[in-house]
């Protein structure tokens, strides 16, 4: 019978056969102590020519049972309805809020992530709850930053889209003269385009955990110098000092340094994104026990503590009106934190507080452990 199945029937059930085992139980119990408390004097004594008190005796006794046995299914029977009704009670006040629970749940897992549980009992459903709530919450906070995201992304494409439509109009309607710059131009936009496609299918792999790592000793130091290089037009441009600060050697490191470059790529970006003109990026690097940890420190706008736990969280954006101004979709530092987790590294943020810059860390493995 599918009713059988339901919690509140089950535990009605329980709490039924639970009183029940007591009276079964009981009742015989009873009976046979009435029994041996109340009975007659050996049958010697009640012959034929016993006394008239002897048989009244033996018949005080049978009344004496009767009435015990009678009372005793009496009790029994208003314990049994007490339990029942006792059971209906707990069972609804238990099942109801696993129903509201198990409602909101079915509702977040449809997409409305504005759903909330009314429980507030201090017991085992009531931390349930809460539970619950603080999922919905996450769940409505990302989903608003994906939300963000996609807005952020349509209108990311549809600048650069614009742009090269616009120029090929021109150029088919012989408006524009087909210039070197004005190629120039046009491949500027669909490398815009590309980067931006090749970052949202890299966080997509990273989410599924599909990363392709290749890890290899590589030198750290290197790879570092490298990266800066590449930077110093940019850095020039926004009139910034870009320095670093390493030591003369470094222990190999096991990572993939594709992915390295990337991370570094990805943090110092973020660093000169947020640093004002006359500002200063370090990156420095030095080795502790069995790792090496790389930082870039900036002197920008920081980050308020509320922040920080959130830094490294896929579409989160501390100040969302510079990043849109400055093309960010907030994924950059998410992939930085995937590529490191993939090298069995750490990654982590520190700031002093709002404009007191900030400092991006992470670690990588030595390609070797330390002999002892």
């Amino acid at each position: 019978m599918p009713w059988l199945r339901l919690l509140r029937w089950k535990l009605f059930i329980s709490h039924t056969l639970i009183i029940a085992s007591g009276v079964l139980v009981l009742l015989p119990t009873a009976h046979f102590l009435a029994a041996a408390n109340f009975a007659p004097e050996p049958a010697a004594s009640l012959s034929p020519d016993a006394a008239p008190t002897d048989k009244a005796s033996v018949a005080s006794s049978a009344y004496v049972q009767s009435v015990v046995d009678q009372a005793l299914l009496i009790s029994a029977f208003a314990a049994l309805t007490a339990a029942v009704i006792v059971s209906l009670f707990v069972s609804r006040r238990i099942v109801e809020p696993l129903q509201e629970l198990t409602v909101v749940s079915g509702r977040l897992a449809q997409g409305y992530f504005r759903e909330r549980t009314a429980i507030n009992s201090n017991d085992e459903l009531g931390a349930l709850s809460q539970s619950i709530n603080q999922l919905a919450e996450a769940l409505e906070k990302t989903e608003l930053r994906r939300l963000g995201l996609v807005a952020d992304v349509a209108h990311e494409l549809r600048t650069p889209l614009t742009t090269i439509e616009g120029y090929m109009e021109g150029l088919i309607d012989s408006v524009i003269k087909p210039e070197p710059e004005i190629f120039a131009m046009i491949q500027h936009e669909a490398t815009r385009l590309k980067w931006m496609i090749e970052e949202m299918a890299l966080l997509s792999r990273a989410e599924a955990g599909q990363l392709r790592i290749e890890p290899k000793p590589i030198a750290l130091l290197e790879i570092i110098k490298q990266v800066a290089a590449q930077f110093q037009p940019q850095v020039a441009s926004q009139e910034l000092t870009l320095t670093l600060d390493l030591p003369p050697t470094l222990p190999q490191v096991l990572a993939d340094p594709d992915r390295v470059v990337q991370v570094l790529i990805n943090l110092l970006a973020n660093a000169l994104q947020y640093t004002p003109a006359g500002g200063e990026v370090t990156v420095f690097a030095r080795s502790l026990d069995f790792v090496v940890q790389v930082g870039v420190r900036d002197t920008g706008i920081g980050i308020a503590a509320e922040h920080l736990p959130h830094i490294f969280e896929r579409f989160y954006r501390v100040d969302k009106s510079r990043a849109r101004q400055s093309g960010g979709a907030g994924i950059g530092l998410t992939i930085a934190r995937h590529l490191v987790y993939a090298h069995g590294g750490e990654i982590w943020v520190e700031s002093e507080g709002i404009g007191r810059g900030s400092v991006f860390n992470f670690t990588l493995p030595f390609n070797e452990p330390i002999a002892n």
